[in-house]
């Protein structure tokens, strides 16, 4: 099959979408080097009217919008940008593919791509010639769009575009896609697109396309004024302090912190209304449905399961916004090539930073922002040690944990929290080392990347941007994620039992009492709850299973109880303090400070407590380091294109997890500590 991308089912080689009408739908593709404008010429075209999608049989994104000109519905594609078609890449291999086939569809008569959009960097035209001539060269209709001509103007330049053009051989635009200046110029050229490169020399020929691409610059080309000059020497100054081996790290750390403070911070009141709205939605929806089984299934299955999946959301939506605007001004390149000096010594490359520490707030929006990763290699460490990162999800735990371990010593509880950090830091860090001397090895790709011009960033960028992840995280990840919710609250509601004599004698005796004693009455009812709750959630399917598989955490210190807990909070981390809250019998009311204290004073069935110093410590280091996060799995499998890499980093974590855990308990026991 093909793999040019149309806009509905898959068609055949070369095939192109269809209007309801039957009438042919013209198709034109978008090519150009990173930092050219190319994607926001795509929104600038196509604005919410697209869709995101991987090329088959690759984890390579385009997107494909919808735009209207000369009265008919036109199909744009924005293929990857790259800076060169024959790097072993594979954004470099897609575009290749994708040019090829086309080349092939004409020369077979079979439908094709009507012409392909060449965007060009006009502050930086001999680069861009370069891989002009490359797309040239492989012989299909072209139009080349000279974006940024706003910022040539500023510096000093002017650009004859139809002298430009006789040298190409094809139609050259001028086009500021920010604000739209030139854009309907470009689309009344596009059906004068052409097949040029007439005088273009061989690309393999470097130095030749070199000489080439001066000589077409030096005719086409002309001014430089002081203003120009200026801003060279303002980019200068700025590159110096951004790129410097101390102070760039430094400056770099600043905007980071920031970076992750917003995240964290701004990310809590949408976060905190989400779970209000769906908080209110599941009571309003459980007083209109009858008791039941799909009472229970809406209320509890599919509406916690959506809000569970769309309480992320905030967070992802900022981390792209922030991040766009962080690229779009040029700043973001400055900060990769700082940190690559530091990061590739664990075998991880500059653009590695990014997605690791945004990956404290959420594992899943770090793990998609890894696409910026050029390398295959370097991309898929990246992934693969990101959960390392202590997450907001873990919080809880963490809180839980050392407050038992640390609650009246409040600067060991600070000195525990950092050490959380910064353990989850060193293991991602020495695990991607050996990751890369093992299963990636192999060189890294040298971080070749353009110092692109410093740039007001375009909000209207950021926005569309923001939304298109937005729709993608929900419409992939979010489905997958409630089916897992759904099945988890089955596995944990089912087999029904009858409530255990205890609790029949407790409401007894509430009953007794009502008239006389009110409040006895309703503290006996309350007691029977509770009974019934731990009664319940030992003896469902997921309690049945802690039974089962405590002897495997037995090494660990954890009883049924705690291996229920660990076995539920494999959704999602933060589930275990509620999990823990219905097993121990103190209700599922986890924030109600008596309900904290009664977990940690929860007692096993011999009557020892649960929550010992040496099991706490070792249930911190467990949650440091494990992979418990279904839904992270799922993006990692949906990144990577396979579920090997996806069940490599769920049974390494938790290996490693377990392997720490047991050292943890047994130190701590043999200091006596039990």
């Amino acid at each position: 099959m093909s793999t040019s991308p149309v806009l509905t089912e898959p068609a055949s080689p070369g095939s192109v979408a269809r209007v309801p009408d039957g009438a042919m739908r013209r198709r034109y593709a978008l090519l150009g080097n990173p930092n050219t404008g190319k994607t926001t010429l795509f929104n600038r075209l196509c604005a919410l009217r697209a869709r995101t999608a991987n090329f088959p049989g690759t984890t390579v994104e385009t997107r494909i919008g919808r735009c209207r000109a000369h009265g008919q519905s036109i199909d744009v594609i924005d293929l990857p940008g790259v800076y060169s078609l024959h790097l072993d890449l594979p954004e470099s291999r897609v575009c290749k593919q994708y040019l090829q086939e086309e080349r092939t569809a004409e020369r077979n008569g079979a439908d094709r791509t009507d012409a392909v959009v060449i965007v060009t960097d006009a502050t930086n035209l001999a680069r861009n010639l370069l891989f002009v001539a490359q797309v040239l060269h492989e012989g299909v209709p072209a139009v080349v769009a000279l974006n940024m001509t706003d910022l040539a103007q500023r510096r000093g330049l002017t650009i004859d575009a139809e002298r430009l053009s006789r040298h190409l051989g094809c139609p050259v635009v001028s086009i500021c896609a920010r604000s739209g200046q030139g854009i309907p110029d470009l689309l009344a050229a596009l059906p004068e697109a052409a097949v040029g490169g007439t005088g273009v020399p061989d690309p393999a020929d470097i130095q030749a396309s070199v000489a080439w691409a001066d000589a077409v610059v030096q005719h086409s080309v002309g001014g430089a004024s002081a203003v120009g000059a200026a801003e060279d020497t303002l980019t200068d100054r700025l590159d110096a302090a951004f790129t410097h081996p101390v102070f760039g790290v430094v400056i770099f750390a600043a905007v980071m912190v920031g970076l992750f403070y917003t995240i964290f911070s701004l990310a809590q009141l949408p976060m905190n209304l989400i779970d209000f709205v769906f908080g209110t939605l599941g009571g309003s929806l459980a007083g209109l449905i009858p008791p039941g089984a799909i009472h229970d299934l809406v209320a509890n299955g599919i509406v916690g399961g959506i809000a569970g999946t769309i309480v992320f959301l905030p967070q992802i939506c900022l981390l792209f916004f922030l991040l766009t605007l962080l690229e779009d001004t040029g700043y973001l390149a400055r900060a990769a090539f700082v940190m690559d000096r530091l990061l590739r010594r664990f075998g991880l490359p500059g653009h590695s930073f990014v997605p690791l520490l945004s990956a404290h707030a959420c594992a899943i929006p770090a793990i998609m922002s890894a696409r910026m990763i050029p390398d295959r290699r370097d991309r898929l460490a990246t992934i693969l040690v990101a959960p390392f990162m202590s997450c907001s999800a873990r919080l809880p735990v963490y809180v839980l944990l050392i407050g038992i371990l640390f609650g009246d010593q409040p600067l060991y509880a600070g000195l525990a929290f950092t050490a959380c950090y910064a353990i989850g830091v060193i293991a991602g860090l020495l695990t991607a080392l050996v990751v890369r001397g093992s299963l990636l090895r192999g060189p890294s790709q040298p971080m070749v990347l353009e110092l692109p011009s410093y740039k007001i960033p375009s909000l209207r960028t950021a926005l569309l941007t923001t939304l298109d992840r937005a729709w993608m995280f929900l419409r992939k990840a979010g489905t997958v994620i409630l089916a897992i919710c759904v099945l988890l609250w089955w596995l944990s509601a089912y087999p029904k039992v009858d409530p255990p004599t205890e609790a029949l004698e407790l409401r007894a005796q509430a009953q007794t009492v009502l008239d006389e004693a009110p409040a006895l009455a309703a503290s006996l009812t309350t007691q029977a709850d509770r009974l019934e709750s731990s009664y319940a959630a030992e003896h469902s399917l997921l309690g049945r299973m802690g039974r089962f598989a405590q002897p495997v955490f037995a090494p660990l210190g954890y009883d049924w109880q705690l291996t229920i807990g660990v076995l539920s909070s494999f959704a999602a981390r933060e589930v275990f303090v509620s999990t823990m809250a219905v097993v121990v019998s103190a209700g599922d009311d986890a924030d109600d400070p008596e309900v904290i204290e009664r977990i940690r004073s929860a007692k096993r069935t011999d009557g020892r407590a649960v929550f010992t110093p040496a099991t706490s410590a070792s249930l911190l280091i467990f949650y440091v380091l494990a992979m418990q996060c279904l839904p992270t799995l799922v993006v990692t499998r949906r990144e990577t294109g396979q579920w090997r890499w996806a069940l490599l980093q769920l049974g390494y974590m938790s290996s490693l997890a377990y392997v720490a855990a047991w050292i943890t308990y047994t130190a701590v026991g043999a200091m006596g500590v039990t």
